[in-house]
């Protein structure tokens, strides 16, 4: 039972990370999937793909041997096919992408391509000792063929996009079976699906990787992925992966998670795990997105996602979900109630980063409708200080007493409250983090309130 920790966005600082490993490992955690993308600290020539909050090597160390001491195994994720953004968007990079234009998905043809996985994953592999598995990403690659390589080598006899696809994880497999013999690849396993048998068989790849097969949805088709497992072992993939969610997967700019929807989600993986040979299945990640892709919006803060984290890890563990379940779960994360059909979990809650849930809830409930309430239904406003009135600078001074008062004390009371959320993030996240979420979340109608206040002292 991994827990993937998706740090190509509010990447929490190493001290929170390592405060909260004991917990995800008496939850139910077993290992850690650590997608780092620009977060790693990259040496040498890959220097430019480190983001500058990106974690120090002394910093890792510390959160590795952590997860160690809690018996965690670690399995590092670094792309090397689709979701190639981070790398391929630098100037450094950008001839090796497959369709110039697009920094998605990397060119399977050059030979630099395959040079530069190499390098990203030793210098990866070099900070992680022990290593059972190791993540090569290669999901969602898209406009693979539409390059002009691509293109040419397309119009040879027998050549396939699925054949390209195919030939390039072979490549990037063999070099981590070459390197490290010991370690396993796996894969996303989407690209695979659509493929027929004999295609998958012919490749060599099920020799070489295990397949990661995800779906976040809360009524996912058991039967299909019943059957999707028989075909890939008929391939010869000896061991397949779930994947499930337990944040990120139900909305881009979601920021409360719907712990209801990834219950759901992962009740139907344990069907689907009922009806897989237990030789066959090695295990599940329980997957945390920190955004939907390199340059979409941030969802759900890792401390929000705990209770639905909890909740996804005991149900995986107790083989379902109860009332005991319920209250072992309450008594972990110290919550006295915890509602999953609704995004109201009232009680504060003692586990690291819950004061960051607490006022997130309050911000994603109550900011925007305060504000509108204010500025778009109250007739006084509508009525005597419409944006002609302020554009000009005129109200009548009855209208004034009747709703400044209300205005100001709205604004201080939400100043207050988002005084607390950045105090409270500061010690979890990075400036960037904070003031992005900010910027998204909370600007624009803390904006909006400031100016009407702004404008009733002018006037």
């Amino acid at each position: 039972r991994l827990v993937h920790l998706d740090l190509k966005g509010a990447a929490p600082r190493a001290p929170y990370l390592e405060e909260v490993l004991p917990l995800f490992r008496a939850l139910g955690a077993t290992g850690l999937l650590l997608e780092y993308e620009d977060t790693f600290p990259y040496t040498g020539p890959l220097e430019p793909l480190r983001a500058p909050h990106a974690y120090s090597p002394a910093e890792l160390r510390a959160v590795l041997s952590r997860a160690r001491a809690q018996g965690l195994d670690v399995v590092p994720l670094v792309q090397s096919f689709g979701h190639m953004e981070f790398v391929l968007k630098h100037r450094e990079f950008a001839h090796l992408r497959e369709v110039p234009a697009l920094p998605n998905a990397l060119n399977p043809h050059k030979d630099e391509s395959l040079a530069l996985v190499k390098a990203m994953i030793d210098q990866v592999m070099a900070l992680h000792e022990g290593l059972e598995w190791f993540h090569i990403g290669c999901d969602e690659v898209y406009y693979l063929g539409e390059g002009e390589e691509s293109k040419q080598w397309l119009q040879q006899p027998d050549n396939t996009p699925e054949k390209l696809c195919l030939a390039h994880i072979k490549a990037v497999a063999s070099c981590v079976a070459s390197s490290y013999p010991r370690v396993t690849p796996i894969v996303w396993d989407d690209m695979l699906r659509g493929m027929s048998e004999e295609t998958l068989a012919e490749s060599g790849v099920p020799q070489l990787v295990q397949p990661m097969i995800w779906d976040y949805a809360a009524d996912l088709d058991v039967e299909g992925k019943v059957q999707l497992i028989e075909k890939y072992r008929r391939c010869g993939f000896s061991k397949v992966w779930f994947a499930s969610a337990f944040k990120g997967a139900t909305g881009v700019n979601q920021s409360l998670t719907l712990i209801g929807h990834h219950l759901k989600n992962h009740l139907e993986w344990l069907e689907v795990a009922s009806r897989t040979p237990p030789a066959v299945l090695e295990g599940i990640a329980l997957t945390g997105w920190q955004r939907y892709d390199h340059f979409s919006v941030l969802c759900e803060l890792l401390p929000v996602a705990i209770p639905s984290l909890a909740v996804c890890l005991q149900a995986l563990k107790n083989g379902g979900y109860s009332e005991k379940v319920k209250e072992n779960v309450e008594k972990l994360l110290g919550m006295s109630n915890l509602e999953i059909d609704t995004y109201m979990s009232t009680s504060l809650g003692t586990f690291p980063g819950s004061n960051i849930l607490t006022l997130v809830t309050q911000v994603s409930f109550h900011l925007k409708s305060s504000v509108d309430e204010l500025l778009e239904r109250n007739r006084y406003v509508t009525g005597w200080f419409s944006p002609y009135h302020r554009k000009r600078k005129i109200i009548h001074p009855i209208i004034m007493h009747l709703f400044q008062p209300d205005a100001v004390s709205l604004l201080s009371k939400w100043n207050a409250v988002v005084q607390d959320l950045q105090a409270a993030m500061e010690q979890v996240f990075h400036q960037g983090a904070i003031e992005e979420w900010m910027e998204e979340n909370v600007h624009p109608s803390l904006q909006k309130l400031q100016q009407v206040v702004d404008d009733l002292d002018e006037a």
